[in-house]
Protein backbone atom coordinates (compact mmCIF):
# COMPACT_ATOMS: atom_id res chain seq x y z
CA UNK A 1 0.00 0.00 0.00
CA UNK A 2 2.94 2.21 0.71
CA UNK A 3 4.36 1.83 -2.75
CA UNK A 4 1.23 2.43 -4.27
CA UNK A 5 1.02 6.00 -2.56
CA UNK A 6 4.45 6.88 -2.99
CA UNK A 7 3.93 5.88 -7.03
CA UNK A 8 0.63 7.77 -7.17
CA UNK A 9 2.38 10.86 -5.69
CA UNK A 10 5.55 10.61 -8.11
CA UNK A 11 3.06 10.57 -10.97
CA UNK A 12 1.53 13.42 -9.76
CA UNK A 13 4.80 15.59 -9.15
CA UNK A 14 5.56 14.70 -12.97
CA UNK A 15 2.16 15.60 -14.53
CA UNK A 16 2.60 19.36 -12.38
CA UNK A 17 6.18 20.00 -13.95
CA UNK A 18 5.28 19.08 -17.52
CA UNK A 19 2.08 21.40 -17.40
CA UNK A 20 4.14 24.20 -16.53
CA UNK A 21 6.69 23.54 -19.39
CA UNK A 22 6.63 26.27 -22.29
CA UNK A 23 5.73 25.04 -25.90
CA UNK A 24 8.78 24.50 -27.64
CA UNK A 25 7.80 24.79 -31.94
CA UNK A 26 9.11 21.75 -34.50
CA UNK A 27 12.33 22.06 -35.60
CA UNK A 28 12.86 24.07 -38.36
CA UNK A 29 10.35 26.70 -37.48
CA UNK A 30 10.61 30.07 -36.05
CA UNK A 31 7.61 32.10 -35.63
CA UNK A 32 7.89 35.07 -33.62
CA UNK A 33 6.14 35.76 -30.05
CA UNK A 34 6.54 37.55 -26.64
CA UNK A 35 6.81 36.51 -23.14
CA UNK A 36 3.44 36.64 -22.35
CA UNK A 37 0.16 35.88 -24.28
CA UNK A 38 -3.29 35.11 -24.84
CA UNK A 39 -4.65 31.45 -24.00
CA UNK A 40 -6.51 29.60 -27.52
CA UNK A 41 -8.90 27.13 -27.36
CA UNK A 42 -9.15 25.80 -30.74
CA UNK A 43 -12.72 23.43 -32.06
CA UNK A 44 -11.24 21.85 -35.01
CA UNK A 45 -7.79 20.46 -33.25
CA UNK A 46 -6.04 23.48 -35.00
CA UNK A 47 -4.05 24.84 -31.45
CA UNK A 48 -1.27 23.25 -29.85
CA UNK A 49 -0.96 23.42 -26.27
CA UNK A 50 1.62 25.62 -24.88
CA UNK A 51 0.92 27.14 -21.65
CA UNK A 52 3.02 29.64 -19.54
CA UNK A 53 1.24 31.59 -16.49
CA UNK A 54 2.08 35.17 -15.98
CA UNK A 55 0.08 37.64 -14.86
CA UNK A 56 -3.69 35.65 -15.61
CA UNK A 57 -2.29 35.49 -19.60
CA UNK A 58 -1.97 31.44 -21.14
CA UNK A 59 0.36 32.08 -23.98
CA UNK A 60 -0.85 29.32 -27.40
CA UNK A 61 -0.27 29.43 -30.93
CA UNK A 62 -2.90 29.53 -33.53
CA UNK A 63 -3.43 27.76 -36.75
CA UNK A 64 -5.71 28.46 -39.39
CA UNK A 65 -6.41 26.49 -42.57
CA UNK A 66 -5.59 27.81 -46.02
CA UNK A 67 -7.99 28.19 -48.71
CA UNK A 68 -11.04 27.70 -46.50
CA UNK A 69 -14.13 27.89 -48.45
CA UNK A 70 -16.94 27.44 -45.86
CA UNK A 71 -20.32 29.55 -45.85
CA UNK A 72 -19.39 30.86 -42.36
CA UNK A 73 -16.10 32.48 -41.08
CA UNK A 74 -13.28 30.02 -40.10
CA UNK A 75 -13.19 29.79 -36.77
CA UNK A 76 -9.76 30.25 -35.21
CA UNK A 77 -9.06 30.15 -31.47
CA UNK A 78 -9.79 31.85 -28.51
CA UNK A 79 -8.15 34.48 -26.14
CA UNK A 80 -8.82 33.96 -22.32
CA UNK A 81 -7.57 35.79 -19.26
CA UNK A 82 -7.85 34.34 -15.68
CA UNK A 83 -8.95 37.51 -14.21
CA UNK A 84 -11.94 37.07 -16.67
CA UNK A 85 -14.67 35.45 -14.58
CA UNK A 86 -17.73 35.24 -17.13
CA UNK A 87 -19.49 37.88 -15.94
CA UNK A 88 -18.39 39.98 -18.85
CA UNK A 89 -16.81 42.53 -17.16
CA UNK A 90 -13.27 42.15 -19.54
CA UNK A 91 -13.32 43.17 -23.51
CA UNK A 92 -10.96 41.96 -25.57
CA UNK A 93 -9.22 43.52 -28.73
CA UNK A 94 -6.88 42.96 -31.64
CA UNK A 95 -4.41 44.60 -33.59
CA UNK A 96 -2.08 44.11 -35.64
CA UNK A 97 -1.49 41.88 -39.23
CA UNK A 98 -5.13 41.51 -40.64
CA UNK A 99 -7.08 42.92 -37.32
CA UNK A 100 -10.34 44.04 -38.32
CA UNK A 101 -10.11 43.02 -42.05
CA UNK A 102 -8.94 39.40 -42.00
CA UNK A 103 -8.91 38.50 -37.92
CA UNK A 104 -12.05 40.05 -36.12
CA UNK A 105 -12.74 38.69 -32.50
CA UNK A 106 -15.53 38.91 -30.72
CA UNK A 107 -15.19 40.95 -27.20
CA UNK A 108 -16.77 39.07 -24.76
CA UNK A 109 -16.01 35.91 -25.28
CA UNK A 110 -12.71 36.10 -26.95
CA UNK A 111 -13.27 34.11 -29.93
CA UNK A 112 -11.29 35.10 -33.21
CA UNK A 113 -12.19 34.01 -36.85
CA UNK A 114 -10.87 34.55 -40.16
CA UNK A 115 -13.36 36.98 -42.28
CA UNK A 116 -11.54 35.49 -45.74
CA UNK A 117 -9.70 32.05 -47.54
CA UNK A 118 -5.91 32.86 -46.96
CA UNK A 119 -3.36 31.68 -49.22
CA UNK A 120 -0.09 30.41 -47.56
CA UNK A 121 1.78 30.84 -50.28
CA UNK A 122 0.93 34.46 -50.19
CA UNK A 123 1.71 35.11 -46.62
CA UNK A 124 2.70 31.90 -44.56
CA UNK A 125 1.56 33.84 -40.66
CA UNK A 126 0.06 36.88 -39.28
CA UNK A 127 1.77 38.11 -36.27
CA UNK A 128 -1.40 40.14 -33.93
CA UNK A 129 -0.81 41.72 -30.28
CA UNK A 130 -3.97 40.76 -27.93
CA UNK A 131 -5.33 43.22 -25.03
CA UNK A 132 -7.45 42.39 -22.01
CA UNK A 133 -9.34 45.82 -20.82
CA UNK A 134 -11.97 46.50 -18.78
CA UNK A 135 -15.08 47.11 -20.06
CA UNK A 136 -16.47 50.14 -17.24
CA UNK A 137 -13.06 52.02 -16.96
CA UNK A 138 -11.31 50.60 -20.03
CA UNK A 139 -8.18 50.02 -18.58
CA UNK A 140 -5.57 47.33 -19.46
CA UNK A 141 -6.34 44.47 -17.00
CA UNK A 142 -3.38 42.61 -18.92
CA UNK A 143 0.03 43.39 -20.41
CA UNK A 144 -0.80 44.02 -24.50
CA UNK A 145 1.19 40.25 -25.54
CA UNK A 146 1.55 39.39 -29.23
CA UNK A 147 0.85 36.44 -31.05
CA UNK A 148 0.92 34.39 -34.10
CA UNK A 149 -1.66 33.01 -36.23
CA UNK A 150 0.24 30.40 -38.74
CA UNK A 151 -1.21 29.63 -41.98
CA UNK A 152 -1.53 26.00 -42.51
CA UNK A 153 -0.31 24.37 -45.75
CA UNK A 154 -2.54 22.24 -47.53
CA UNK A 155 -1.44 20.87 -51.07
CA UNK A 156 -2.86 22.86 -53.39
CA UNK A 157 0.15 23.72 -55.76
CA UNK A 158 0.74 21.10 -58.36
CA UNK A 159 4.96 20.51 -59.20
CA UNK A 160 6.36 22.77 -61.72
CA UNK A 161 8.89 22.88 -64.40
CA UNK A 162 9.61 26.50 -64.88
CA UNK A 163 12.10 26.02 -67.73
CA UNK A 164 10.77 23.46 -70.66
CA UNK A 165 10.39 22.09 -72.56
CA UNK A 166 13.76 20.91 -72.90
CA UNK A 167 16.03 19.98 -75.14
CA UNK A 168 19.54 17.57 -74.65
CA UNK A 169 21.71 15.29 -76.41
CA UNK A 170 23.92 12.68 -76.11
CA UNK A 171 25.96 10.21 -78.66
CA UNK A 172 25.15 7.39 -79.85
CA UNK A 173 25.83 3.95 -78.77
CA UNK A 174 26.35 5.09 -75.38
CA UNK A 175 26.75 2.67 -72.63
CA UNK A 176 23.71 2.29 -70.02
CA UNK A 177 23.66 4.87 -67.58
CA UNK A 178 24.87 8.16 -69.43
CA UNK A 179 24.58 11.15 -68.17
CA UNK A 180 21.58 13.87 -70.32
CA UNK A 181 20.73 16.26 -68.49
CA UNK A 182 19.11 16.89 -65.37
CA UNK A 183 15.58 18.42 -64.96
CA UNK A 184 14.01 20.23 -61.75
CA UNK A 185 10.45 21.51 -60.52
CA UNK A 186 9.11 23.22 -58.14
CA UNK A 187 6.58 23.08 -55.34
CA UNK A 188 5.23 26.75 -54.09
CA UNK A 189 3.53 24.51 -51.09
CA UNK A 190 5.82 24.48 -47.25
CA UNK A 191 8.53 22.21 -47.97
CA UNK A 192 8.36 22.07 -43.51
CA UNK A 193 5.13 20.97 -43.25
CA UNK A 194 4.26 17.18 -44.50
CA UNK A 195 4.42 15.72 -48.10
CA UNK A 196 2.90 19.04 -49.72
CA UNK A 197 6.21 19.84 -51.66
CA UNK A 198 7.80 16.70 -51.77
CA UNK A 199 8.35 16.00 -55.17
CA UNK A 200 8.98 12.64 -56.87
CA UNK A 201 10.02 12.33 -60.72
CA UNK A 202 9.11 9.68 -62.70
CA UNK A 203 9.24 9.11 -66.59
CA UNK A 204 5.42 8.77 -68.56
CA UNK A 205 6.55 8.41 -72.12
CA UNK A 206 10.38 7.67 -73.14
CA UNK A 207 10.86 3.98 -72.14
CA UNK A 208 12.54 1.68 -72.59
CA UNK A 209 15.16 3.61 -73.62
CA UNK A 210 15.64 6.30 -70.97
CA UNK A 211 15.30 6.63 -67.20
CA UNK A 212 14.79 8.95 -64.39
CA UNK A 213 16.06 9.07 -60.96
CA UNK A 214 13.25 9.72 -58.88
CA UNK A 215 14.73 11.98 -56.29
CA UNK A 216 17.14 14.06 -58.21
CA UNK A 217 15.37 14.68 -61.85
CA UNK A 218 18.63 13.12 -62.94
CA UNK A 219 17.92 12.14 -66.87
CA UNK A 220 20.28 8.78 -67.92
CA UNK A 221 20.02 6.72 -71.07
CA UNK A 222 18.58 2.85 -69.88
CA UNK A 223 19.44 0.92 -72.87
CA UNK A 224 22.45 0.45 -74.85
CA UNK A 225 23.88 0.80 -78.17
CA UNK A 226 21.22 3.23 -79.40
CA UNK A 227 21.80 3.81 -83.08
CA UNK A 228 21.11 6.98 -84.57
CA UNK A 229 21.12 5.97 -87.80
CA UNK A 230 17.90 3.73 -86.52
CA UNK A 231 16.35 6.48 -84.77
CA UNK A 232 17.47 9.68 -84.12
CA UNK A 233 14.79 11.99 -82.32
CA UNK A 234 13.51 10.44 -79.12
CA UNK A 235 10.71 12.65 -77.13
CA UNK A 236 10.74 11.82 -73.31
CA UNK A 237 7.64 12.91 -70.98
CA UNK A 238 8.62 13.51 -67.28
CA UNK A 239 6.30 13.47 -64.73
CA UNK A 240 7.07 15.80 -60.63
CA UNK A 241 4.47 14.75 -58.15
CA UNK A 242 4.46 15.49 -54.76
CA UNK A 243 2.99 14.16 -51.60
CA UNK A 244 5.83 11.75 -52.46
CA UNK A 245 3.87 11.06 -55.04
CA UNK A 246 1.74 9.10 -53.58
CA UNK A 247 -2.08 8.69 -54.57
CA UNK A 248 -3.55 11.84 -54.33
CA UNK A 249 -0.97 14.43 -54.94
CA UNK A 250 -0.93 16.45 -57.63
CA UNK A 251 1.81 16.34 -60.42
CA UNK A 252 3.19 18.63 -63.27
CA UNK A 253 4.71 17.58 -66.60
CA UNK A 254 7.36 18.60 -69.03
CA UNK A 255 8.56 17.13 -72.48
CA UNK A 256 12.22 16.37 -73.23
CA UNK A 257 13.34 16.31 -76.98
CA UNK A 258 16.58 14.42 -77.28
CA UNK A 259 18.82 13.79 -79.81
CA UNK A 260 21.05 11.27 -80.79
CA UNK A 261 24.45 12.86 -81.68
CA UNK A 262 26.44 11.00 -84.74
CA UNK A 263 29.86 9.03 -83.17
CA UNK A 264 31.76 7.47 -86.73
CA UNK A 265 30.55 3.61 -85.95
CA UNK A 266 30.12 3.02 -89.81
CA UNK A 267 32.00 2.87 -92.83
CA UNK A 268 31.86 3.88 -96.20
CA UNK A 269 30.38 1.72 -98.23
CA UNK A 270 30.27 1.46 -102.43
CA UNK A 271 26.81 1.23 -103.91
CA UNK A 272 28.02 -1.43 -106.29
CA UNK A 273 31.16 -3.56 -106.97
CA UNK A 274 32.20 -2.40 -110.43
CA UNK A 275 32.01 1.12 -111.91
CA UNK A 276 31.43 1.40 -115.75
CA UNK A 277 33.09 4.39 -117.46
CA UNK A 278 33.91 5.36 -121.31
CA UNK A 279 36.13 8.41 -121.71
CA UNK A 280 36.82 9.54 -124.95
CA UNK A 281 40.74 9.52 -125.83
CA UNK A 282 40.81 13.05 -126.47
CA UNK A 283 40.03 14.14 -123.22
CA UNK A 284 42.77 16.99 -121.59
CA UNK A 285 44.94 15.90 -119.32
CA UNK A 286 43.70 17.19 -115.56
CA UNK A 287 40.02 16.82 -116.39
CA UNK A 288 37.59 14.79 -114.43
CA UNK A 289 36.93 11.88 -116.78
CA UNK A 290 34.35 10.15 -113.82
CA UNK A 291 33.14 10.21 -110.67
CA UNK A 292 31.95 7.18 -107.81
CA UNK A 293 30.76 7.41 -104.67
CA UNK A 294 31.12 5.71 -101.52
CA UNK A 295 27.96 5.98 -99.05
CA UNK A 296 28.59 6.73 -95.79
CA UNK A 297 25.34 6.85 -92.53
CA UNK A 298 27.24 8.55 -90.67
CA UNK A 299 26.98 12.80 -91.01
CA UNK A 300 29.46 15.68 -90.98
CA UNK A 301 33.04 14.84 -90.00
CA UNK A 302 32.12 11.57 -89.35
CA UNK A 303 30.80 10.88 -92.64
CA UNK A 304 34.19 12.18 -94.79
CA UNK A 305 35.27 10.02 -97.13
CA UNK A 306 39.49 9.96 -98.59
CA UNK A 307 39.60 7.41 -101.69
CA UNK A 308 42.67 6.04 -103.07
CA UNK A 309 43.51 4.50 -106.19
CA UNK A 310 45.36 0.85 -105.33
CA UNK A 311 48.33 0.47 -107.00
CA UNK A 312 48.38 -1.12 -110.57
CA UNK A 313 46.76 -0.96 -114.32
CA UNK A 314 45.71 2.43 -113.45
CA UNK A 315 47.98 4.47 -110.88
CA UNK A 316 50.31 6.03 -113.77
CA UNK A 317 46.90 7.31 -115.88
CA UNK A 318 44.61 8.47 -113.23
CA UNK A 319 44.03 10.27 -110.44
CA UNK A 320 41.39 10.12 -107.45
CA UNK A 321 40.55 13.20 -105.68
CA UNK A 322 37.36 13.88 -102.91
CA UNK A 323 34.94 16.21 -103.72
CA UNK A 324 34.62 17.99 -100.02
CA UNK A 325 31.02 18.56 -100.91
CA UNK A 326 29.12 15.52 -101.88
CA UNK A 327 32.22 13.24 -100.81
CA UNK A 328 32.21 11.88 -104.30
CA UNK A 329 35.66 10.44 -105.78
CA UNK A 330 36.67 12.36 -108.74
CA UNK A 331 38.73 10.50 -111.34
CA UNK A 332 41.25 13.08 -112.69
CA UNK A 333 43.39 11.69 -116.26
CA UNK A 334 47.08 12.14 -115.01
CA UNK A 335 48.36 11.02 -118.66
CA UNK A 336 47.20 11.90 -122.56
CA UNK A 337 45.21 8.75 -123.91
CA UNK A 338 45.40 6.68 -127.11
CA UNK A 339 43.00 4.31 -128.02
CA UNK A 340 45.01 2.74 -130.78
CA UNK A 341 47.48 1.78 -128.05
CA UNK A 342 45.28 0.98 -124.88
CA UNK A 343 41.70 0.57 -125.80
CA UNK A 344 40.54 -0.13 -122.00
CA UNK A 345 41.75 -0.03 -118.53
CA UNK A 346 41.13 -1.99 -114.99
CA UNK A 347 42.13 -0.48 -111.81
CA UNK A 348 40.70 -0.58 -107.85
CA UNK A 349 39.65 2.18 -105.73
CA UNK A 350 39.58 2.31 -101.81
CA UNK A 351 37.32 4.47 -100.01
CA UNK A 352 37.86 5.01 -96.27
CA UNK A 353 37.01 7.52 -93.35
CA UNK A 354 39.02 10.26 -93.06
CA UNK A 355 38.38 10.43 -89.08
CA UNK A 356 38.50 7.36 -87.30
CA UNK A 357 36.69 6.90 -83.79
CA UNK A 358 39.08 4.31 -81.78
CA UNK A 359 36.09 3.07 -79.89
CA UNK A 360 34.55 1.41 -82.79
CA UNK A 361 37.27 -0.44 -84.11
CA UNK A 362 35.85 -3.81 -83.39
CA UNK A 363 33.03 -2.81 -85.69
CA UNK A 364 35.33 -4.18 -88.80
CA UNK A 365 37.50 -2.26 -91.06
CA UNK A 366 36.39 1.60 -91.74
CA UNK A 367 36.72 0.96 -95.86
CA UNK A 368 35.72 -0.37 -98.82
CA UNK A 369 37.19 -1.06 -102.26
CA UNK A 370 35.33 -1.39 -105.93
CA UNK A 371 36.86 -2.26 -109.01
CA UNK A 372 36.76 0.79 -111.82
CA UNK A 373 36.77 -0.46 -115.64
CA UNK A 374 37.76 2.62 -117.95
CA UNK A 375 36.45 2.02 -121.89
CA UNK A 376 38.40 4.02 -123.81
CA UNK A 377 36.34 5.67 -126.55
CA UNK A 378 37.92 6.24 -130.00
CA UNK A 379 37.87 9.89 -131.38
CA UNK A 380 37.98 10.74 -135.30
CA UNK A 381 41.36 12.04 -135.28
CA UNK A 382 43.06 13.76 -138.43
CA UNK A 383 45.70 12.04 -140.72
CA UNK A 384 49.24 11.65 -138.82
CA UNK A 385 51.95 11.81 -141.17
CA UNK A 386 55.21 9.61 -140.47
CA UNK A 387 57.44 12.10 -140.18
CA UNK A 388 57.39 15.79 -138.48
CA UNK A 389 58.79 17.23 -141.81
CA UNK A 390 60.14 16.32 -144.91
CA UNK A 391 63.39 17.18 -146.95
CA UNK A 392 64.01 16.79 -150.90
CA UNK A 393 66.66 17.87 -152.87
CA UNK A 394 66.01 18.25 -156.87
CA UNK A 395 68.65 19.77 -159.40
CA UNK A 396 68.03 22.83 -161.12
CA UNK A 397 68.03 21.38 -164.71
CA UNK A 398 65.16 18.90 -163.82
CA UNK A 399 62.38 18.55 -166.35
CA UNK A 400 59.41 19.62 -165.37
CA UNK A 401 57.20 16.81 -163.89
CA UNK A 402 60.20 14.57 -162.57
CA UNK A 403 59.13 13.08 -159.09
CA UNK A 404 61.53 14.65 -156.09
CA UNK A 405 59.92 12.47 -153.08
CA UNK A 406 56.99 11.58 -151.48
CA UNK A 407 54.69 12.13 -147.79
CA UNK A 408 52.90 9.06 -146.05
CA UNK A 409 49.83 9.71 -143.68
CA UNK A 410 47.50 7.47 -142.58
CA UNK A 411 44.16 7.51 -140.48
CA UNK A 412 45.23 5.16 -137.09
CA UNK A 413 41.77 5.64 -135.97
CA UNK A 414 39.63 2.20 -136.24
CA UNK A 415 37.73 3.53 -139.27
CA UNK A 416 41.13 3.91 -141.12
CA UNK A 417 39.28 6.16 -143.68
CA UNK A 418 41.75 7.19 -146.88
CA UNK A 419 43.46 10.35 -147.09
CA UNK A 420 44.07 12.75 -149.96
CA UNK A 421 47.12 15.23 -150.27
CA UNK A 422 47.30 18.68 -151.50
CA UNK A 423 49.85 21.51 -151.18
CA UNK A 424 48.50 24.40 -149.48
CA UNK A 425 48.62 27.29 -152.64
CA UNK A 426 49.79 29.82 -149.96
CA UNK A 427 53.01 28.02 -149.71
CA UNK A 428 53.85 27.81 -153.44
CA UNK A 429 51.95 30.52 -155.30
CA UNK A 430 54.16 30.17 -158.49
CA UNK A 431 52.98 26.47 -158.53
CA UNK A 432 56.48 25.07 -158.99
CA UNK A 433 55.48 21.66 -157.56
CA UNK A 434 52.62 19.45 -158.07
CA UNK A 435 51.24 16.75 -156.03
CA UNK A 436 49.95 13.09 -156.48
CA UNK A 437 46.36 13.33 -154.38
CA UNK A 438 46.37 9.48 -153.53
CA UNK A 439 50.19 8.72 -153.32
CA UNK A 440 51.71 11.73 -152.38
CA UNK A 441 54.56 11.91 -154.96
CA UNK A 442 56.10 15.25 -155.05
CA UNK A 443 57.08 16.42 -158.34
CA UNK A 444 58.20 19.80 -160.51
CA UNK A 445 55.73 21.90 -162.25
CA UNK A 446 58.53 24.36 -163.61
CA UNK A 447 62.06 24.33 -164.08
CA UNK A 448 63.76 25.20 -160.96
CA UNK A 449 66.79 28.05 -161.02
CA UNK A 450 68.97 27.48 -158.07
CA UNK A 451 70.50 30.97 -158.80
CA UNK A 452 67.03 32.76 -158.47
CA UNK A 453 65.50 30.29 -155.62
CA UNK A 454 67.66 27.87 -154.27
CA UNK A 455 65.08 26.55 -151.23
CA UNK A 456 61.46 26.18 -151.62
CA UNK A 457 59.33 25.73 -148.56
CA UNK A 458 55.89 24.17 -149.20
CA UNK A 459 53.10 22.91 -146.76
CA UNK A 460 51.40 19.63 -147.50
CA UNK A 461 47.89 18.98 -146.38
CA UNK A 462 46.43 15.72 -145.45
CA UNK A 463 42.59 15.26 -145.79
CA UNK A 464 40.42 12.05 -144.30
CA UNK A 465 38.23 11.16 -147.15
CA UNK A 466 35.20 10.02 -144.74
CA UNK A 467 35.78 13.40 -142.40
CA UNK A 468 37.31 16.26 -144.68
CA UNK A 469 37.19 18.95 -141.79
CA UNK A 470 39.62 16.88 -139.91
CA UNK A 471 43.42 17.20 -141.61
CA UNK A 472 46.83 17.68 -140.53
CA UNK A 473 49.80 19.33 -142.37
CA UNK A 474 53.67 18.70 -142.42
CA UNK A 475 56.50 21.30 -143.68
CA UNK A 476 58.61 20.10 -146.65
CA UNK A 477 61.84 21.35 -147.44
CA UNK A 478 63.32 21.73 -151.34
CA UNK A 479 66.75 22.09 -151.42
CA UNK A 480 67.86 23.10 -155.21
CA UNK A 481 71.16 21.70 -156.25
CA UNK A 482 73.71 23.46 -158.46
CA UNK A 483 74.59 21.89 -162.02
CA UNK A 484 78.27 23.08 -163.96
CA UNK A 485 76.49 25.48 -166.86
CA UNK A 486 78.39 28.24 -167.18
CA UNK A 487 82.41 28.08 -168.04
CA UNK A 488 84.82 30.03 -166.66
CA UNK A 489 85.55 33.26 -168.85
CA UNK A 490 88.77 35.81 -168.38
CA UNK A 491 87.87 39.13 -167.09
CA UNK A 492 89.53 41.29 -169.77
CA UNK A 493 91.93 40.23 -172.73
CA UNK A 494 96.00 39.82 -172.00
CA UNK A 495 98.71 39.57 -173.94
CA UNK A 496 101.84 38.42 -173.01
CA UNK A 497 105.14 37.92 -174.52
CA UNK A 498 107.72 34.71 -174.90
CA UNK A 499 111.37 35.02 -176.06
CA UNK A 500 112.50 33.24 -179.23
CA UNK A 501 115.24 31.45 -177.22
CA UNK A 502 112.62 30.70 -174.24
CA UNK A 503 113.33 27.04 -172.97
CA UNK A 504 110.55 24.47 -173.11
CA UNK A 505 108.86 24.61 -169.47
CA UNK A 506 109.79 28.13 -168.92
CA UNK A 507 106.71 30.07 -166.95
CA UNK A 508 106.05 33.29 -168.58
CA UNK A 509 105.60 36.55 -166.10
CA UNK A 510 101.95 35.76 -166.27
CA UNK A 511 102.12 32.24 -164.71
CA UNK A 512 99.54 33.75 -161.69
CA UNK A 513 97.20 34.37 -164.28
CA UNK A 514 97.46 30.16 -165.54
CA UNK A 515 96.67 29.60 -161.34
CA UNK A 516 94.00 31.94 -161.17
CA UNK A 517 91.99 30.12 -163.81
CA UNK A 518 92.99 26.51 -162.28
CA UNK A 519 91.59 27.55 -159.09
CA UNK A 520 88.50 29.25 -160.88
CA UNK A 521 88.08 25.44 -162.73
CA UNK A 522 88.07 23.90 -159.88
Amino acid sequence: MLRRNCLLLFLCFLFEQSSCAPFQSRPGQEWPHSQTGPSAAGRNGGSRGFQRVKRGWVWNQFFVLEEYMGSDPQYVGKLHTDLDKGESAVKYTLSGDGAGTIFTIDQITGDIHALRSLDREEKPYYTLRAQAVDVETNRPLEPESEFVIKVQDINDNEPKFLEGPYTASVPEMSPVGTYVMKVTATDADDPTYGNSARVVYSILHGQPYFSVDPKTGVIRTALPNMDREVKELYQVLIQAKDMGGQLGGLAGTTTINITLSDVNDNPPRFSKSIFHLRVPESSAVGSAVGRIKAHDLDIGKNAEVEYNIVPGDGGAMFDITTNEHNQEGIIMLKKPLDYETKKAYTFKVEASNAHLDPRFHNFGPFKDTATVKINVLDVDEPPVFSKPSYAMDVYEDTPQGTIIGAVTAQDLDAGNSPVRYSIDWKSDLDSFFDIDPVRGTISTNELLDRESIAQHNISVVATKVNNPVLTSRVAVTVHVLDINEFPPELAMPYETFVCESAKVGQVSEYKWLLFLLFYILL
